[in-house]
């Protein structure tokens, strides 16, 4: 049974393949000769968050379940981001917090109460928060940006969506 902590290091891992896929972006960018912020603000549909905001929620939601689980307070981000420099430096700040949580800090996270401030009025188990809410959130918005990229022709393929596979030889 993977842990929350796993989960955590999950939604890190994930977050370095966005920042990569930033990369590819730029790259993109310049050998298309267009402004890389342009694609910052577009989007799968009009009604649909644009790629900055997918990527503050993706940060958001990392952040939120490692805050909630991990008895702790997440860092303020106000997603006054528009650049793609900015959603790196989001992406950065979002993993660092990450990395401050520890193994130790998630015993007995499955029963934590988690009352998020949306949520005025009830609370979830951390099992059920994490499995119900979080996990298909942080995917779902990871995802969107992956396509949101990808329908622009950044060159992305599925690897750059899994990232790094630790493969033992033999």
């Amino acid at each position: 049974m993977t842990s929350h902590y796993d989960t955590i290091r999950q939604y890190d891992k994930m977050l370095d393949n966005l920042a990569k896929w930033l990369d590819k972006a730029e790259e993109y960018a310049r050998t298309k000769k267009f402004d890389v912020d342009l694609l910052a603000g577009a989007r799968l549909a009009p009604d649909a968050f644009s790629l900055a905001q997918q990527v503050q929620a993706a940060c958001d939601q990392a952040k939120f379940a490692a805050a909630y689980l991990g008895g702790r307070k997440a860092p303020p981000h106000p997603d006054t981001e528009k650049t793609v420099a900015e959603l790196r430096t989001r992406i950065q700040s979002c993993k660092a917090f990450l990395a401050t949580v520890e193994e130790k800090d998630f015993a007995g996270s499955e029963d934590r109460k988690v009352a998020p401030p949306w949520l005025p009025k009830g609370w979830f188990r951390g099992e059920d928060y994490l499995s119900g809410l979080s996990i298909p959130n942080f995917y779902f918005h990871v995802t969107m940006a992956y396509a949101i990229l990808r329908h622009n022709g950044v060159d992305l393929g599925k690897m750059d969506f899994i990232g790094g596979l630790e493969i033992q030889e033999g």
